[in-house]
């Protein structure tokens, strides 16, 4: 081992037991010279044992259900780490910094003031402000103040945190869909015919309102680019979207709604390009369908352009006017 560590080797000696770890500290502290003879032979022997391996395994539940990763489904993975006591490895903040702020917001209002002030230091700076504004305001107000007195935690205190938020996260039953229902119907619809589009949330307007509410709120259609597209992402949907799928679109824009769309992505594109797509719309005549299907595509680019990462959507509640 001393000749590895002089030769600049990696080793992980903290994967081993703890009282292996110990017993070879004491045993280093203890040596003192080794003849080149000696130091020659052992490492022979050493190479000649590594070079007889024809293959090794994890050596533990841990190291099995680590190697098993994305090979096994997630509902047995769970339970043999329940039933074995192994937690997943990594740094737990980093996977509970991956949580949207709904869900983050949801572990602050189930914790202490005092653990919540430590989740929000240890998140990423901008979520951790997203998730104090969906706060109620003395709620919000408090965990401010407890972050403040967070100077004297100790990193094991932090870690001890971390493991037992990602255990609370392990112990929730597996769920079949990712989205929630609202979301769901609303992806849906985005995709159906204006008229079906209103007539199923109508129904559920009768049915329940508020969940109604939340479908017309992650219902994404072309009448909604003012409200919830940033102006400066006008540009990259000039950039992607076909211009006679642009040019389909603004020529048949007829409701007050669509108009607004077309005036919004016009006034923010380039002043060439807003030129050109209304002097090829002036002279062209669109039937209803094929505005609509025009319609549904530049949405589709949109769509395209939040799942690669390259814009964002405004939150339809927000007060800003990005």
């Amino acid at each position: 081992m001393q000749f590895l560590l002089n030769e600049g080797a990696d080793v992980p000696l903290s994967s081993l037991p703890d009282e292996l770890q110990a017993e070879l500290t004491q045993q280093l502290g203890r040596m003192r010279y080794v003849d080149r003879d000696t130091l020659n032979a052992v490492v022979q022997e050493f190479t000649d044992q590594l070079e007889s391996v024809g293959m090794s395994f994890p050596g533990d539940m841990a190291g099995a259900l680590s190697a098993l990763d994305g090979k096994i489904n997630t509902r047995t993975a769970m339970r043999l780490r329940k039933e074995a006591g192994v937690r997943e490895t990594g740094n737990p903040w980093e996977r509970i910094s991956k949580l949207d702020e709904q869900r983050i917001e949801e572990l602050v209002l189930g914790e202490s003031t005092e653990v919540a002030a430590v989740m929000m230091s240890m998140i990423e700076t901008s979520k951790a402000a997203k998730v104090l504004g969906r706060l109620p305001g003395d709620r919000a107000r408090r965990i401010s103040y407890a972050i403040s007195m967070t100077a004297g935690v100790s990193p094991e205190a932090v870690d001890r945190i971390g493991l037992s938020l990602a255990a609370a996260l392990d112990a929730e039953p597996p769920k079949a869909f990712d989205k929630k229902p609202d979301q769901r119907v609303g992806a849906i619809l985005n995709y159906a015919a204006s008229a079906k589009r209103d007539e199923v949330l109508e129904g559920l307007e009768e049915t329940d309102k508020d969940f109604a509410e939340a479908v017309r709120k992650a219902i994404f259609t072309f009448a909604n680019i003012p409200d919830r597209l940033k102006a400066q992402d006008v540009p990259k949907l000039a950039r992607d979207c076909p211009q006679e799928v642009l040019t389909a679109a603004v020529a048949a824009a007829s409701s007050e709604g669509d108009a607004k769309a077309v005036e919004f992505m016009l006034e923010n594109m380039s002043k060439r390009m807003a030129g050109a797509l209304r002097e090829e719309a002036a002279g062209m005549s669109v039937g209803a369908k094929k505005g609509e299907q025009a319609m549904s595509q530049v949405v589709s680019v949109i769509r395209d352009l939040i799942n690669a990462g390259e814009i964002e959507l405004r939150d339809p509640d927000a007060d800003d006017d990005e």
